[in-house]
């Protein structure tokens, strides 16, 4: 809130020196000097003021780069698929990156060296075809590779080749402001389901059909296990209104629909342990945890535990209402032992019905 007024100030101070300075400017009207027109020291001044901003421009990237360079670069993908996103994403800001520096470097310049000066023409070309060509032929070129390439990865991915594997087949059904996930059992089919079917008194919260017989078996919990190295079909769907499946390190993101499925797929490849002991990810719980104990009132006023451990999470990655904020749930991948383990000890729907 403190930071909302001071922009609110500024803004504000910003536009009282605006009106102030037309103000002036409507009462010098009867001056012999002309002040609309540029002279040599304004075009000098503002020259100047190019190449300062430049140099600013630059200064910032440097920094930039040396206290958050890691950020973006650091993989921490978890998924099969999830190297090839990361290097898409890598290549393309390597070009923008390249392309800003050149561009900006070049406008700024221009403006210094070119600046207006008293009895001197300016020198222009009204049509140089060579010029058309290269400017339009390099970027067509730069934009066709990424986006050849961004159409084959993204094939890869919605439509991976399950002949030789037994993906295990997960339903997550979103809801303000909550995920529920259903396993499909050991038939590894899941039942047909409606929202109209819904029936909480009877404990059917996800509108399971009570008389499909591969139902009977499914699981519905509010933690998603995922045994490591075996690809998962997730079926995605909404009771309400438009929701996100986001999981980050997984590099995977759906929409779930009201009123159909949806689906992605991934293969987990990395162990929540495997990942608590990643030395970047060790660094960056750690500043995290820097950070809370920094804030310690706040924290704990909010009910959190002050001290953060890594999760994969599940979020919806669209503001779907006033908690939105909250809509998580928490992810484990594991070893397919441990998985089998956890899910001998889950309740399957047929026996959880009142």
């Amino acid at each position: 809130m403190t930071v909302l007024l001071t922009l609110g100030i500024i803004v504000f101070v910003a536009i009282a020196i605006w009106q102030m300075v037309k103000i002036f400017d409507l009462a010098q009207v009867g001056s012999n000097d002309n002040n609309q027109v540029a002279t040599d020291k304004d075009n000098k001044v503002n020259g100047y003021l190019m190449i300062a901003f430049l140099i600013f421009i630059y200064a910032i990237t440097i920094y930039s780069f040396a206290k958050w360079g890691d950020l973006p670069l650091v993989s921490n993908s978890a998924s099969a698929h999830g190297p090839t996103i990361d290097n898409l994403m890598i290549a393309s800001m390597i070009i923008i990156f390249i392309v800003q520096t050149i561009t900006q470097f070049l406008l700024h310049y221009f403006a210094y060296k070119y600046k207006g000066e008293k009895g001197r023409k300016a020198l222009f070309y009204a049509d140089n075809n060579t010029l058309e060509a290269v400017w339009t032929i390099i970027p067509v070129i730069v934009l066709a590779g990424l986006i050849i390439s961004g159409l084959f990865a993204w094939t890869n991915i919605m439509n991976p080749d399950f002949e030789d594997e037994d993906p295990l087949v997960v339903e997550l059904y979103a809801q303000q402001f909550n995920w529920k996930a259903r396993y499909a059992g050991s038939d590894n089919v899941l039942g047909n389901a409606n929202v109209r079917l819904i029936d909480n008194d009877r404990a059917n919260i996800l509108g399971l059909d009570e008389s499909d017989p591969n139902a009977q078996d499914d699981v519905i919990v509010t933690e998603l296990h995922l045994p490591v190295n075996r690809p998962v079909l997730f079926k995605m769907r909404s009771q309400d209104v438009l929701h996100s499946a986001y999981m980050p390190h997984f590099r995977a993101q759906m929409n779930c629909v009201p009123g159909m499925v949806t689906q992605f797929s991934f293969t987990p490849t990395i162990t929540t342990q495997e990942m608590r002991e990643n030395p970047d990810m060790q660094d960056k719980v750690a500043n995290i945890n820097k950070i809370r104990l920094e804030n310690q009132a706040d924290v704990l006023e909010r009910g959190q535990e002050l001290r953060y451990e890594f999760d994969y999470l599940l979020l919806c990655n669209k503001i779907c209402g006033k908690s939105h904020y909250n809509m998580q749930m928490k992810i484990i991948v594991e070893t397919q032992e441990e998985f089998d383990e956890w899910m001998s000890q889950q309740t399957v729907f047929e026996n959880s019905l009142n």
